[in-house]
């Protein structure tokens, strides 16, 4: 029995039983395959038209926005912080300043009352010379001078004794010479005003006369 399909003309018959096995497996073969890339072209288009999806563009944009709002919430967080450590540190410096002004003008508050105290044992010398003579007044003079000593002591301030020491410009002001007798040529023989010094440093130096050798005739 002969199978016979008919064109979309109708004008050419086929007998499929004159075709053979290997043609007619071809043929289905390549129908096949044709009509799966069709299919996987238009599966393609599809994917293409996905990527366009205005849903999923919205949603990255308000992602984006979302992002840039945290962002800015960081920096006016970072700026409020900035502020207060610049005005915390503007603070400190104007104690600091305060601090040391005071420091300047009152450091020396415990040495003024104690020289207060000097000065108050100055003014009774005339009632000690009137009441005991001129003898009980030496005496006293004596006990002030001792007493001006230990407060220069206390705080740190030293008279210089250079009599008989080797000259030494960071301390001694040579303002004469005189002959060599009881000190070795080249020392200090005599101090015309004292020299101190404050924790070890020189604040006035001494006036001195330095001994020379005589030239013998």
């Amino acid at each position: 029995m002969a199978v016979r399909f008919l064109s979309v003309t109708r004008r050419y018959p086929v007998d499929l039983c004159r075709l053979t096995p290997s043609a007619s497996t071809r043929s289905i073969i390549g129908l096949f395959s044709t009509a799966a890339e069709q299919h996987s072209a238009g599966d393609d288009c599809h994917g293409d038209d996905g990527d366009d999806d205005p849903s999923h563009s919205v949603t990255h944009v308000r992602m984006l926005e979302m992002r840039a709002r945290k962002l800015e919430q960081q920096v006016d967080n970072l700026t409020e912080r900035y502020k207060r450590a610049v005005a915390d540190s503007d603070d400190v410096r104007k104690r600091t300043q305060k601090f040391v002004k005071d420091a300047k003008i009152f450091g020396i508050q415990s040495f003024c009352r104690d020289l207060v105290e000097v000065a108050d044992l100055l003014e009774k010398s005339a009632d000690v010379e009137k009441r005991e003579g001129t003898q009980q007044l030496t005496k006293y003079m004596a006990h002030i001078q001792g007493r001006l000593q230990e407060v220069f002591t206390k705080h740190g301030l030293q008279k210089m004794t250079p009599v008989g020491a080797a000259y030494d410009p960071y301390q001694h002001e040579v303002v004469c010479h005189i002959p060599a007798e009881a000190v070795e040529p080249g020392s200090i023989a005599v101090v015309k005003q004292d020299g101190y010094m404050l924790h070890g440093r020189t604040i006035r130096h001494a006036l001195v006369g330095i001994a020379v050798k005589t030239q013998e005739h």
